[in-house]
């Protein structure tokens, strides 16, 4: 169908039908703003609310020594570090964030990003070998989906967590460079992936493993040190992804690995040699919320506690916290994540309309985040959240997934 004319002043007739469409099919999306900092409670177009569609897990975004920290990195260092990292964007404060981060994730060294699409993106395209093959999980972020389109490497989809399927098609592969990359937990179902599985395949095949730890920094294992770390696989995985704009209510991302990858990826990852580096704020809130961490690790026991109080009251509500294709063995109980599969899209909407007009914000979440008929409601769950509110909101989540599916 040829485009039809139009003045951009007057708007565009195509992208107005293909949006309604959309609207048409109930997967239309808009932006909410919000007023102050986020926390376990959030003000949204003027209305309290409590928030449970986040990923502030640690409550940390507005936590008074983080909110000081960015403040005092911006004086310090200015709004903006001016270059790229390597033209003369590196800064004091990044290489302290880093040294942090690999003693974090028990590497040797770690690379700043400006946002973990940008560390996805950098790191799988710059360890994929041209003629070899990368790996990706079916469930895999989409900047992982995108960094394996850009490799140029031969892709395969493996079976979500099946490290058999993974050995299979390494085996049909021999001696062929191979890139195996997955999230460490994902980020639509809460479950973790096979680590110990994986890593054993990708020894005995000679491939390398990258893991994406966004939403396991902070939620998983010893010090909140991740899905790797809880699997006691520090040291054996060639590169972990990580965001500071989760757990570690900042911005930007990270690459932890060896000292040669990261040499590496200064010289070959793209989203680093032409980006801006981060800006001095990011990096003194990410510094902040490293401090508060290392003092009250207990954060991420409690918030470890209030997931498991999520799951127990849904559960006992009559809720079935099931999602087709995963593993309920693979699922952490203490996981933050907590997806509530309601079906369709419109049913799922209405869900999140009843519980916006009860004061709660919980965001429907919809294709192509998700496979069309598994729409859910993705309750995530903070540190700080009160208990006797939790639970409270977790029966009217119920309430409103069982008004919605019988409508």
């Amino acid at each position: 169908m040829p485009v039809p004319a139009h003045r951009p002043a007057d708007g565009d007739p195509l992208l107005r039908a293909r949006l309604d469409a959309l609207r048409d099919e109930g997967l239309l999306r808009s932006l909410r703003t919000v007023e102050g900092p986020v926390g376990p409670r959030i003000r949204v177009d003027g209305r309290d609310l409590l928030h449970l569609c986040g990923n502030d897990y640690l409550a940390l975004a507005g936590h008074p020594a983080v909110r000081e920290g960015a403040a005092a990195a911006a004086l310090a260092h200015g709004g903006g570090s001016g270059s790229s990292r390597l033209v003369a964007g590196t800064l004091t404060i990044h290489r302290e964030l880093e040294d942090r981060l690999a003693t974090l994730k028990g590497t040797g060294a770690a690379l700043l990003f400006g946002a973990g699409f940008l560390g996805n993106l950098g790191v799988i395209t710059a360890l994929a070998e041209k003629g070899g093959v990368v790996l990706s999980d079916a469930l895999n972020h989409a900047s992982i989906v995108d960094g394996v389109r850009l490799s140029g490497a031969e892709r395969v989809i493996y079976r979500h967590g099946d490290a058999e399927h993974v050995d299979r098609e390494l085996r049909a592969r021999p001696g062929r460079p191979a890139l195996v990359v997955t999230d460490g937990v994902f980020s639509m179902d809460g479950d973790v992936a096979p680590l110990a599985e994986l890593v054993d395949v990708c020894r005995r095949h000679g491939a390398r493993l990258v893991v994406d730890e966004a939403h396991a920094t902070g939620c998983l294992g010893p010090r909140g040190a991740g899905s790797v770390a809880a699997a006691g696989l520090e040291g054996e995985v060639d590169a972990v992804v990580g965001t500071l704009g989760k757990a570690l209510g900042s911005s930007g991302a990270y690459v932890a690995a060896h000292p040669d990858v990261i040499a590496w990826l200064v010289n070959r990852a793209r989203t680093v040699i032409f980006s801006t580096a981060p800006a001095p704020a990011t990096a003194g809130a990410a510094l902040a919320a490293l401090d508060v961490l290392a003092a009250e690790p207990e954060r991420t026991d409690r918030l470890r506690s209030r997931a498991a109080l999520a799951r127990e009251t849904l559960r006992g509500a009559g809720v079935d916290l099931s999602v087709p294709g995963i593993d309920p063995s693979a699922v952490d109980p203490g996981s933050p994540i907590v997806p509530v599969v309601v079906g369709e899209a419109a049913a799922t909407m209405a869900a999140t309309a009843e519980l916006l007009d009860a004061g709660i914000l919980l965001q429907g979440i919809r294709p192509p985040t998700v496979p069309a008929g598994t729409c859910r409601l993705r309750l995530t769950v903070q540190a700080d959240h009160d208990e006797d509110e939790l639970r409270d909101a977790c029966l009217q989540v119920a309430a409103a997934v069982r008004h919605a599916v019988a409508a």
